[in-house]
């Protein structure tokens, strides 16, 4: 990458993250501000007081000099600490700020991205880079700091050179160092040194980034495999202990992981060889450097050009004057080396938006009489030219219970899912009370439907908490709708155990008990249920479709299911099969058809009876 993009890329972080950390890098700026300046403060002190002790020797001047050293000294000293721990303090937030830009992206981009493949493993991707080698955000905050040090540094340093190359000496065959020839000739050598030097550190580290693929390999099987016994939802199961997968794990954590990291890896060979060759001559070329100036101020000295404190003032400045700038074009290759990575982070942020998020407020009615009208909807995933529903035309009727049923990939899912407005159609419109859904703002339409999907999360926090997804709720309510979906727990139990041993791990059941408690206080004039009873006893199952009546109430409920005896509590069921609606009816009227639902109750029938 050209380093006037990568450049662009970084200051663009920047901005970005100033926004998350305002105080941040401002902090930063006057902390490296003050270390690049105290070393000259000090030679040039250091410079006065060999000068005068080499020279006249007054006791008031030495005084005043040594004084305003120390004084000098310790005020940057201490301005210092303080901006050290201001940064420390903000760089504690800063890592919770800006570890939480890329979830939030997640969680406000269209749900037909967050499901891609291609987005999914670009997230992966980025994180990775992360991982093995600090690419991308790291380095943002890492190099902002360095590019403002190396900038005061190399300024500071060329004030303090200016008599080097100004002063003139006076005598002897060390004349021709008068000469402006010669005094272009040094300098020259002494960037030129500097800036290959600098070029040639930065190119060996260029190498890390230009494996970035077998870096993120070799740390991916090492986050896995090696970590894998640490790994609660692994180790602590019985496949663990009866087949030794820690065997497995070895083989590959020796086979992949070694083969990039191990001490006779990939990259360990990449040190010894052309890594290694390029840090070997960046370093020779320094000493070099050092040898010149050396030799220049040492000469310049002798023939009368200045006295013995000008000489620890020049070497120490020219020192650091080719340290910054090695530095600089060392961060300058960086900064390219990152900019891929960067790259990378902004092409994920910058995923557009394409659903029209609409402006019409959604009418608020207490009796809940919202219709909701599928109209000749097709749909099909990105990337596929197969059709997950295809003509499909249905009508809710309200404050009714309605199963959806049909096997695997039939469409059941999808149906819910452009229902919610997870998705818009291809073809077709979705419409309540009449109005084509996409023109309601989207936040007040999805605020229609409370959900339990088959993969629900529940947080490791107290249980009331985890139904009413906040702090501050009605403790009668969240009783109320626990007891309605049959799980009588104290609402300040704390569920899972990452943060205490005071909490305990739900089954399956348990915790789908406490996702339909969640639908219900949310209470939305849509219930959806998507495998609602699951994980659940038939026991379990059939008292919670006992109480069907009192929990839905005056909601209207749609259940996706796989058990077909839910169905017989329903007012009417939709048979999908390949991505349409191939029958509609009641439970006993389905059954008397020889059709597609009659064969799937038989399916399950046949087991019971």
């Amino acid at each position: 990458m050209e380093f006037k993009k990568a450049f662009g890329l970084h200051m663009r972080g920047v901005k970005l993250l100033h926004k998350h950390c305002p105080k941040l890098f401002p902090l930063m700026a006057l902390q490296k501000l003050i270390q690049a300046v105290t070393p000259y403060i000090t030679l040039y002190f250091t410079a006065q007081l060999l000068d005068e002790i080499a020279g006249a020797r007054r006791e008031a001047v030495l005084l005043k000099l040594a004084i305003l050293l120390v004084s000098v000294s310790g005020i940057l000293a201490g301005l210092s600490m303080l901006f050290t721990r201001l940064e420390g303090r903000e760089e504690h937030w800063f890592s919770f700020e800006y570890s939480s830009i890329l979830p939030k992206k997640m969680l406000t981009m269209d749900f037909v991205d967050v499901e891609s493949i291609k987005k999914r493993d670009q997230l992966v991707q980025i994180e990775q880079n992360a991982n093995w080698g600090g690419w991308g955000w790291n380095y943002v905050v890492q190099l902002f700091p360095v590019l403002v040090e190396n900038v005061v540094g190399i300024l500071g340093a060329a004030v303090l050179l200016i008599p080097l190359f100004t002063s003139r000496v006076k005598k002897g065959s060390f004349l021709i160092l008068n000469n402006p020839l010669c005094v272009v000739v040094i300098l020259g050598s002494m960037v030129l040194l500097s800036i290959f030097s600098g070029k040639l550190e930065g190119l060996g580290e260029s190498v890390y980034a230009k494996n970035a693929i077998k870096g993120r390999m070799g740390n991916r099987i090492f986050g896995h495999f090696g970590l894998m016994g640490c790994d609660t939802t692994r180790a602590d199961t019985g496949d663990m202990r009866l087949y030794p997968m820690e065997k497995m794990g070895e083989y590959y954590q020796r086979a992949y992981m070694m083969e990039s990291w191990g001490a006779h890896g990939f990259f360990a060979k990449l040190g010894k060889g052309r890594v290694g060759v390029c840090n070997f001559f960046a370093a020779g070329i320094a000493t070099l450097f050092t040898g010149i100036i050396y030799v220049f101020t040492c000469l310049k000295a002798l023939g009368g050009a200045f006295g013995i404190g000008g000489i620890t003032q020049y070497v120490g400045a020219a020192t650091q004057l080719s340290g910054n700038i090695k530095a600089l074009f060392v961060m300058m290759e960086d900064m390219k080396n990152n900019g891929e990575f960067l790259a990378e982070i902004f092409d994920f942020l910058d995923t557009p938006n394409n659903m029209y998020q609409g402006s019409l407020t959604t009418e608020k009615r207490a009796d809940r009489k919202y219709n909701v009208e599928f109209k000749d909807v097709s749909f099909k995933y990105p990337g596929t030219d197969t059709w997950a529903l295809r003509h499909v035309n249905v009508k809710f009727e309200i404050g009714k219970r309605m199963a959806v049923v049909g096997e695997n990939g039939s469409g059941k899912t999808t149906f819910i899912k452009l229902l919610c407005r997870l998705y818009d159609p291809q073809e077709g419109q979705i419409l309540l009370n009449g109005i084509d859904i996409k023109k309601y703002n989207y936040r007040e339409y999805m605020d229609l439907f409370s959900v339990v999907f088959q993969d629900f999360q529940l947080l490791s926090q107290p249980l009331g908490d985890n139904v009413a997804c906040c702090k501050e709720y009605d403790a009668e309510r969240v009783e109320q709708v626990l007891h309605d979906a049959g799980y009588e727990v104290p609402l300040d139990q704390m569920l899972y155990r990452e943060f205490g041993e005071e909490g305990v791990d739900v089954s399956g059941g348990e915790a789908q008990k406490i996702a339909i408690a969640r639908a219900l206080y949310q209470d939305s004039p849509f219930l959806i249920l998507d495998e609602p009873t699951a994980a659940l006893d038939p026991i379990a199952e059939a008292e919670i479709y006992s109480q069907l009546d009192d929990i839905v109430k005056d909601r209207t409920a749609v259940y996706i299911s796989h058990r077909l005896s839910s169905c017989r509590f329903c007012d009417e069921i939709m048979v999908f099969d390949h991505g349409e609606i191939v029958e509609r009816g009641e439970h006993e009227t389905l059954l008397e058809k020889e059709g597609k639902y009659q064969a799937l109750w038989n399916a399950q029938a046949q087991y019971y009876v």
